[in-house]
C-alpha cells in the first residue's frame, strides 16, 4: 500500500497541469492566449497533409472551385449538378480564402485543399474563444478557461477544424448566439444587455443562416422556448431587441436568398427543404441512418477527453436543474439532443453546437467551489463512478493508437513510427489523468485530459495519417495523371468519389460501363481512364489494339481502402498517349 507521502510525490509530478491553468486564469489576455495555443496545437497538424476527405468535404470544395471558375457566386454546382442543399455562406468564405492564396502565389491554389479549410480553422478557433466568453456568465475566469479548453480539444471540434465543411463555422455562430442568450437569461431583471452583445447575437444568427440555413435558429430557439416555458414568460427575450435583430437578419440574408430563388426558379427551396431537410427527418439520408441512442454511444469518443467528466457531472446538474445556470445548460443540451436522436439520419457532428454547454456543465458540477460534490470521494459509489470515468479517458488514446497501427500494417505493411511517440505519450498522460480522477483531483484531471488531446490529435492527424497510403486513393490516382507526358482528358469507371473530381478537375467524366470506357479511349488525343477492378475485364481486349493513333496501356495501379463504402478498392489506370 502506498504511503501518503508517495501519493503526494506522484501527484506533484503533474502539478504543471494546474500551473498551466493558473497562467490562463491570470487575465483575459492570458486566457485567450492559452486557448489559442491549445487550439493551434490541435488544429494545425494535418491541415495541409490530410487528403480531401470524402464525401462531404470535396463536394463543398469542388462547388467553391466551380464558383471561382465560372465567376457565379450565387448558384452552387457540383460538376453539372445543382447543389442547392445548403446556403452559400461557406462557399463565399472558401472562395475568399482560395482567392487570397492565389494572390499570394500559392501553386495550384484551386486544388490545394488546405486553403478551403481555412474558414473551418477560423470557425473552430472562434468557437473555442466564444465558448470562453459564454462560460464567463456562469463561472469565474479559471473555470471558464477550463471549460473552453475541454471544448477546444475535444475530438469532434478538432476533426471539424480540419474539414472544409460548414460545421466549425456553425459551431462558432451557435456559441456566439448562445452566449448572448445566456446573458439575457441570467441577467434578466437585473441589468440590460450591452449593444455589442445584442449585435453579436443577431450577427451570429444571420451569418449562421447563410452558412447552414435554419440550424442556428433551431439550436437557439429550442432552449429559448424551453426556458420561456420554465419561467412562464418570454419577457426576458426583449433584452435581445428582436425587432432590430430580425431587421438585421433580413438585410444580411435576403439579397442572396432572393437571388438564388429567382435564378433557380424555386429549385433551391425544393432541394434544401424537401430533398435535404425533410429527407433526413423522414428517413436515413445517404445511408447515414442509426437508431436512437447512437449519439449517446459515440459521445464518449467524439467529446473525448471531456465526455468522462460530463458523465460524472450530469447527476449533479439534474439535481440542481431548477437553478438558473443548470436550467440554461440543460435547455441548451437536452431538447436538441432528443430531437437529433429521434431523427433517423445521424452524423456525429450534428450535435457539435451543444458541446460547449456539455463542457460547461462538467466544470460547473465537478470543479471545487463551483457546486457541491454529489458523492464523497471515499464512498464506494463515488469510487466506482470515478473509476469508470477514468477507464473511458484511457480507452480512447490506447484504442485509437492500436487501431491505427493495425490499419497501417494490414493495408500497407508499414508501422507509422513517426506517430508512435506522441500516441504513446498521449496514452501515458491519459493514464495520469485517470489516476488524478480516481483520487478526485478533478481540476488537475481535466487539464491532464486536455494535454493528452494536445498530444493525441497531432500524433494522429499530423504524423500517423500521412503514412496511411491505403486511405489516399484519390491523391494517388491524381499523381498518375500528373506523371503522363501529356495533359489527358480523364474519366473514371466504378470509382466515383468527389475527391477525385476535386483533384482531377470539373471536366472529369464519370462512366458507367466498359463500352463507354472503350469509346472514351477511342475518341482521340491524350486519354486516361481509371477503372475499378470489377470492370477491368471489359477493357482487356481494347489494350491489344491501337486506338486513335495510340496504344492502350496500363500506366499505374492503386489499391487501397474506401472509407465511405467500407471496402477495398483496386484500380488500374489505362491511357492512350499519342
Amino acid at each position: 500500500m502506498n504511503s501518503p507521502a508517495a501519493d503526494r510525490t506522484r501527484g506533484d509530478r503533474f502539478r504543471f497541469a494546474e500551473t498551466v491553468l493558473a497562467f490562463g486564469a491570470r487575465s483575459h489576455a492570458n486566457a485567450c492566449a492559452l486557448i489559442l495555443a491549445l487550439c493551434l496545437a490541435c488544429f494545425l497538424p494535418g491541415l495541409v497533409s490530410l487528403q480531401p476527405m470524402d464525401r462531404d468535404e470535396p463536394r463543398f470544395a469542388q462547388a467553391t472551385k466551380q464558383m471561382l471558375e465560372t465567376g457565379d457566386l450565387v448558384d452552387i454546382r457540383f460538376q453539372a449538378e445543382a447543389r442547392h442543399k445548403k446556403p452559400v455562406g461557406i462557399h463565399w468564405a472558401q472562395a475568399a480564402a482560395v482567392a487570397a492564396g492565389e494572390a499570394l502565389g500559392v501553386p495550384e491554389a484551386r486544388t490545394t485543399i488546405a486553403l478551403y479549410r481555412i474558414p473551418s480553422l477560423l470557425g473552430a478557433l472562434a468557437a473555442a474563444l466564444l465558448s470562453y466568453w459564454a462560460a464567463l456568465v456562469f463561472l469565474a475566469r479559471r473555470g471558464a478557461v477550463l471549460a473552453s479548453a475541454l471544448f477546444a480539444t475535444c475530438l469532434m471540434l478538432c476533426a471539424e477544424a480540419h474539414l472544409a465543411k460548414t460545421d466549425a463555422l456553425l459551431a462558432a455562430c451557435c456559441t456566439a448566439a448562445m452566449g448572448g442568450l445566456a446573458r439575457a437569461w441570467i441577467w434578466r431583471g437585473r441589468r440590460d444587455l450591452d449593444r455589442a452583445t445584442v449585435l453579436l447575437f443577431w450577427a451570429a444568427v444571420a451569418v449562421g443562416i447563410l452558412v447552414k440555413g435554419p440550424m442556428v435558429p433551431l439550436f437557439v430557439g429550442l432552449p429559448a422556448v424551453a426556458l420561456c416555458l420554465l419561467h412562464r414568460s418570454g419577457a426576458w427575450l426583449r433584452a435581445l431587441r428582436p425587432a432590430f435583430g430580425l431587421a438585421l437578419t433580413l438585410v444580411v440574408v435576403a439579397p442572396w436568398f432572393v437571388a438564388i430563388v429567382w435564378k433557380s426558379g424555386g429549385a433551391f427551396l425544393s432541394a434544401s427543404v424537401g430533398q435535404d431537410m425533410l429527407a433526413k427527418v423522414g428517413g436515413a439520408a445517404e445511408k447515414h441512418g442509426a437508431p436512437p441512442g447512437t449519439y449517446l454511444l459515440v459521445f464518449f469518443a467524439t467529446f473525448w477527453p471531456g465526455a468522462a467528466f460530463a458523465a460524472l457531472g450530469l447527476p449533479l446538474a439534474l439535481a440542481n436543474r431548477r437553478t438558473d445556470a443548470a436550467a440554461f445548460l440543460l435547455a441548451w443540451i437536452v431538447p436538441a439532443w432528443l430531437l437529433f436522436e429521434a431523427v433517423p439520419t445521424k452524423l456525429p457532428h450534428y450535435l457539435l453546437p451543444v458541446m460547449p454547454a456539455v463542457a460547461l456543465l462538467a466544470v460547473m458540477a465537478l470543479v471545487p467551489g463551483a457546486a457541491l460534490d454529489p458523492w464523497r470521494a471515499g464512498t464506494l459509489p463515488g469510487r466506482i463512478r470515478h473509476a469508470a470515468a477514468a477507464a473511458l479517458v484511457v480507452l480512447i488514446p490506447v484504442g485509437l493508437g492500436a487501431g491505427l497501427v493495425g490499419v497501417a500494417w494490414h493495408f500497407d505493411r508499414v508501422v507509422p513510427w513517426a506517430g508512435l511517440a506522441p500516441l504513446a505519450a498521449a496514452s501515458l498522460v491519459a493514464v495520469a489523468c485517470a489516476g488524478a480522477l480516481v483520487r478526485a483531483h478533478r481540476e488537475r484531471a481535466m487539464m491532464l485530459g486536455v494535454l493528452a488531446s494536445v498530444l493525441l490529435v497531432p500524433g494522429v492527424l499530423g504524423l500517423t495519417q500521412p503514412s496511411l497510403a491505403a486511405l489516399q486513393v484519390s491523391p494517388r490516382l491524381a499523381a498518375i495523371r500528373d506523371r503522363l507526358p501529356c495533359r489527358p482528358a480523364v474519366a473514371s469507371l466504378g470509382y466515383r468519389e468527389p475527391s477525385l473530381v476535386f483533384l482531377i478537375g470539373t471536366d472529369l467524366t464519370m462512366l458507367n460501363t466498359g463500352a463507354e470506357a472503350r469509346d472514351f479511349l477511342s475518341a482521340g488525343g491524350c486519354r486516361l481512364v481509371f477503372v475499378d477492378g470489377r470492370h477491368a475485364g471489359d477493357l482487356e481486349a481494347t489494350r491489344a489494339r491501337d486506338l486513335a493513333g495510340g496504344q492502350v496501356s496500363v500506366v499505374g495501379q492503386v489499391s487501397g481502402f474506401n472509407l465511405n463504402t467500407g471496402r477495398r478498392v483496386d484500380l488500374s489506370a489505362y491511357a492512350v498517349t499519342p
